[in-house]
């Protein structure tokens, strides 16, 4: 146990300088509704790729975006649908994670191979204030490596932070609690309201 326990230390970080590092590339880990999150810039492609290299994740999944407002993650959204819009307005803040779609400009390394891609207004406080000292919407993708379940606690997250992909100046772990949600949130399509994750 020593092990994984001075690695957390190694890249606990709070909240403030952990927005800062995100903004230069890096990757934080982040307490969110059910699970713990591993959060980056979505415009940073090398950022994006890194945290993929760290889950094990292949990029034609795809990615989810999380926010502090609806209008951190408009820039990404194609909605020509009333219905859409109510969908998102409605349950959020909150824990819906909803497929809309999205503008041609939207990255591949976060929509993959779709033509949608997951959005999330969060009411998680650490997640949502950590949107806000970005200044914009955040990578927020489940703690794991592919095909494993989330972290839900510090010490589950220890091997993935033990990874040469990580840099304790350069990336970090926030501490806090979790929500209310024992697993990830559920995901919807905004066209549809049909449920795509439970």
């Amino acid at each position: 146990m020593n092990k994984p326990v001075s690695v957390l230390e190694e890249f606990t970080v709070d909240i403030e300088p952990a927005a800062e590092r995100l903004k230069r590339g890096g990757i934080i880990a982040c307490p969110t509704e059910g699970v713990y999150g591993l959060s980056c810039d979505p415009q940073n492609e090398l950022a994006v790729q890194r945290l993929l290299q760290l889950k094990q994740r292949s990029p034609a999944k795809g990615l989810i975006l999380a926010a502090a407002t609806i209008e951190q993650i408009e820039p990404y959204l194609k909605i020509n649908d009333a219905n859409v819009y109510q969908h998102l307005t409605t349950s959020w803040p909150g824990p819906t994670t909803w497929l809309v779609p999205c503008k041609a400009s939207t990255p591949r390394w976060l929509r993959g191979e779709h033509h949608t891609i997951a959005v999330r207004v969060t009411a998680h406080p650490t997640l949502n204030e950590l949107c806000q000292l970005f200044g914009g919407a955040l990578v927020s993708t489940s703690a794991n490596l592919g095909g494993q379940p989330a972290a839900q606690t510090i010490e589950q997250m220890a091997s993935l932070f033990n990874s040469s992909l990580l840099e304790p100046q350069r990336d970090g772990i926030i501490v806090g609690k979790l929500g209310t949600l024992n697993k990830p949130t559920e995901i919807r399509d905004a066209s549809s309201g049909e449920l795509v994750r439970r």
